[in-house]
């Protein structure tokens, strides 16, 4: 835990490696994720990089890689995908072994597939023929002579058409029969069956006879393997020049024409030697079809370990394009952002690689300083992980920063539960975040590409503490499902009796303590009594503001004070007296005071008091008071009370309201004017040689900075030295009117604890009273009445879990992210950095297969 703290040290850091040595020892870096290489080459283009033809070589892997699980996926063989551990990448002569059995791989598959096409390819053929032959039986067994005489009629009327219109007497020839009936015959798509009738049609005048038949099953198309729906048919026609236009129609209309004797005997026998060779080629066809399946089950138990290991490959070479190479062309040398707790990790990783090749000279890395900015790196765990992503959603912390991320692991599902307080709503809202935690490796294992899903399942252990914070809540508020519990009885005690309270609807119960209605505190939360009360949400809401109130000033206290741990650590003391001491004495002086009213009234002011002035209906009102405060007014209150709560109130609150207004100057002059007289001081300190005016020396040399020092840290503290005194002054104004401004909204921006935590319980109260009171309140018989209630607990099930644990949920979930955000984080933290990227093979594979 002490590593969320703050981030990470990261020192900048050369590796120089061997050539030979350079693709193992990379390989080990990104087994191990523990640097952040920076690229050395970008004046070059990707096709001047010295590993472009090897990227070129993964990228053609993959392409095969691509086609060989495309032909697997195609035939439906299923591909193993939960691989227990993850292979490593090859070393550079398992590469060439890998690219020969891929090419050898990718071969035999086009082979088998390539046979598999032609086989099926002629089975359709025959299968089309088959059709033909049956299906056109029937169209032969007809009087052919019928067909004549139907042309013969046709052509007849058309003749007729054409010489009546060029005013001729048609003749009335005999009718004489010349020429022999001729046909072919095929199969057409189902769908071009009319347009190709119509074709027929248009080119022959009527004079073409075409029967149709549809195929009652599909066929398979032998290259895509989907079904397609065909007919076939037969033209009767006469004349060759007739024969030679239907043929060009049958091929516009990507018709398959096949042979078909005019003779029956011909005709059955052409059927029985088709039918025999179907059954050949079919038996062929499942041998092929039995051989492809055993080479494709094979290759699909190798398909996810040739996938991370091509895809470790490339990743490998593109990192070795951010190298550079040295002068005599013997050394590649690369930068990159490392740990200072892992450097040893590293060079272990850099002796690694140079063992595995055999290099007699080994690698090493060189630390070097820089002004630069590192990135920042905190260290996490699956707990943690979802409570930083919570802060990096905001701005990731700038380097060495002191990092919310810690104390937002208790303090978010704390004030998520002060709004969504309810024991049983937690109580389902635990129950699932421990059922994703306990099932976390089998869904983890699933990798699903549902959105929200992985939202949840990301923050699961952000719903478990929800859950288990807002039990808790709502047995301070006594809150379960809109009931109460009395657990340990109520603490009223009553003098009426049962006839009293049998007659009067309502009865007052009064706090005094004398008269024995209070006997002693509630031990836990508040008492059950209150349920029944009428003045309950009067009660409630001040209850809860007040705590709302109590909380949020608490919140901003602990924030400004975090400002310290940064002041600290990066040596502005200054700051501490200029910024820090000013921000917390004016939140002190003025919210501080208005909270510690809210304990003294609450001490002060009761039932039971002697003095009339220290009854509750004496007891001003904290809002009231501080605003009178703020405007040095008084106020009217009755004869017998006072408006101030112990002596002395008046001067005391007039001493905190002139020292509130002192810290604003001090918050708006103070760091100016340090930063101008730290200047002049240090011009006093310069000497001025008798050369040229801009050769200055100082007398302290100036120290480099650590190896873990930023651009930010290291010249923050004069990085408003360039600027002028006027621009100082805009700058720290507008930071001075930010902060005076924001103690009031924030302080009022938390009374949407408030405001949530009484809607959650009344909208709870309401659908408990409107809609379950239905099923427990009828007075039809027993059993009616338990189905009845059967249907009602389903309809309060549904919107309990709907609107009161998913709904507002949701909403006191955002508005807890916002007071973080906004309200406590804005009081110390920048969010001003970038986050360490480091190069890691199993970030690198889960990114690539969220792309896809």
């Amino acid at each position: 835990m002490g590593a969320m703290f703050r981030s990470e040290e990261m020192a900048l850091c050369q590796l120089f490696i061997q050539p030979e040595a350079a693709y193992l020892s990379v390989s080990e870096l990104g087994e191990t994720g523990t640097v952040q290489f920076r690229d050395l080459n970008g004046d070059l283009n990707y096709f001047q990089r010295k590993f472009v033809n090897e990227v070129r070589r993964c990228d053609e892997l993959e392409r095969k890689l691509r086609y060989i699980e495309a032909e697997v996926k195609k035939d439906g063989v299923p591909i193993p995908d939960n691989l227990t551990e993850l292979p490593r990448a090859p070393n550079p002569r398992a590469i060439i072994d890998l690219e020969a059995h891929l090419e050898k791989t990718e071969n035999d598959i086009q082979e088998l597939s390539q046979n598999a096409v032609n086989m099926k390819s002629n089975y359709l053929e025959l299968t089309e023929l088959q059709h033909v032959l049956e299906k056109t039986q029937a169209f032969f067994t007809e009087n052919q002579d019928s067909f004549l005489l139907l042309l013969y009629q046709q052509e007849e009327a058309n003749d007729s058409i054409t010489k009546a219109l060029i005013n001729e007497e048609a003749p009335n020839p005999a009718i004489s029969i010349r020429g022999r009936l001729e046909f072919v015959g095929g199969v057409i798509n189902r769908e071009r069956v009319p347009a190709f009738e119509r074709m027929l049609w248009r080119i022959s005048r009527g004079n073409v006879f075409l029967r149709q038949s549809e195929l009652d099953k599909p066929l398979e198309d032998p290259a895509t393997g989907n079904e397609i729906y065909k007919t076939a048919f037969v033209a009767f026609f006469q004349g060759e020049q007739l024969k030679t236009r239907i043929k060009k129609v049958c091929t516009g209309f990507h018709a398959s024409l096949y042979p078909c004797p005019t003779s029956h005997a011909e005709r059955q026998e052409m059927q029985k030697g088709v039918r025999i060779r179907l059954e050949d080629l079919k038996l062929v066809l499942n041998q092929t079809q039995d051989h492809r399946q055993r080479v494709l089950y094979n290759v699909a138990k190798e398909i996810p370990n040739w996938s991370i290991m091509v895809r470790k490959m490339k990743a490998i070479y593109h990192t070795m394009n951010l190298f550079n190479m040295d002068v005599s062309k013997k050394c590649l040398i690369g930068e990159c952002w490392v740990p200072i707790a892992d450097l040893g990790t590293v060079q272990n990783c850099l002796s690694e690689g140079s063992r595995q090749c055999g290099s007699s000279i080994p690698s090493f890395l060189n630390v070097i300083h820089t002004d630069e900015n590192p990135p920042t790196f905190n260290r996490t765990n699956k707990f943690t992980r979802g409570f930083q992503n919570l802060i990096d959603s905001y701005g990731v912390a700038s380097y060495r920063e002191a990092n919310p991320a810690l104390y937002t692991i208790i303090t978010f599902p704390f004030l998520f539960a002060v709004m969504f307080g309810d024991a049983g709503h937690g109580f389902i809202l635990t129950l699932f975040g421990l059922a994703m935690v306990l099932m976390e490796k089998k869904i983890s294992a699933q990798k699903s590409d549902n959105e929200i899903g992985n939202l949840f399942f990301g923050g699961r252990y952000i719903i478990l503490l929800m859950g288990l914070f807002s039990i808790y809540s709502g047995l301070i508020y006594n809150d379960i499902f809109a009931k109460s519990v009395n657990i340990f009885g109520s603490s009223w005690r009553i003098k009426y009796s049962l006839n009293d309270t049998v007659h009067n609807k309502a009865l007052d119960l009064s706090p005094n303590a004398n008269e024995s209605y209070l006997q002693y505190p509630y031990p836990l939360g508040l008492d059950p009594v209150w349920s029944l009360a009428e003045n309950k949400i009067v009660f409630q809401n001040s209850f809860k503001m007040k705590v709302s109130i109590i909380f949020g000033v608490a919140h901003m206290i602990f924030g400004v004070c975090m400002n310290v741990v940064n002041m600290m650590y990066f040596k502005k003391y200054a700051n501490l007296i200029l910024e820090f001491l000013p921000q917390l004495l004016f939140l002190l002086l003025l919210f501080f005071y208005m909270t510690v009213l809210m304990f003294i009234k609450w001490i002060l002011y009761e039932a039971s008091a002697e003095d009339p002035g220290r009854r509750p209906g004496c007891a001003p009102s904290v809002l009231i008071t501080f605003i009178n405060m703020m405007l040095f007014k008084d106020a009217t209150v009755p004869n017998d009370c006072s408006q101030y709560m112990f002596e002395g109130q008046d001067i005391l609150q007039l001493v905190l309201i002139l020292s509130a207004l002192l810290c604003i100057p001090v918050m708006l002059f103070g760091k100016p004017l340090f930063i101008l007289f730290s200047k002049r001081k240090s011009q006093g300190r310069k000497i001025y040689s008798n050369g040229s005016a801009s050769q200055d020396l100082e007398l302290q040399p100036q120290e480099l900075p650590s190896a873990g020092t930023s651009k930010d840290t290291a010249a923050e503290d004069h990085s408003h030295e360039d600027d002028s005194f006027g621009e100082l002054m805009i700058h720290q104004s507008i930071h001075t009117i930010e902060y005076v401004l924001s103690t009031v909204s924030h302080t009022a921006s938390y009374l949407r604890l408030w405001a949530l935590s009484l809607a959650h319980s009344q909208l709870s109260e309401v659908l408990w009273n409107r809609v379950l009171r239905i099923g427990l309140g009828a007075e039809e018989d027993q059993y009616v009445n338990s189905i009845i209630l059967f249907f009602v607990f389903a309809v309060w099930a549904f919107f309990t879990i709907v609107i009161l644990v998913l709904m507002e949920g949701l909403s006191a979930f955002l508005h807890t992210l916002r007071l973080h955000w906004v309200e406590f984080m804005s009081k110390f933290y920048e969010g001003l950095g970038y986050p360490f990227q480091p190069f890691y093979f199993k970030s690198i594979l889960d990114a690539e297969d969220a792309e896809e």
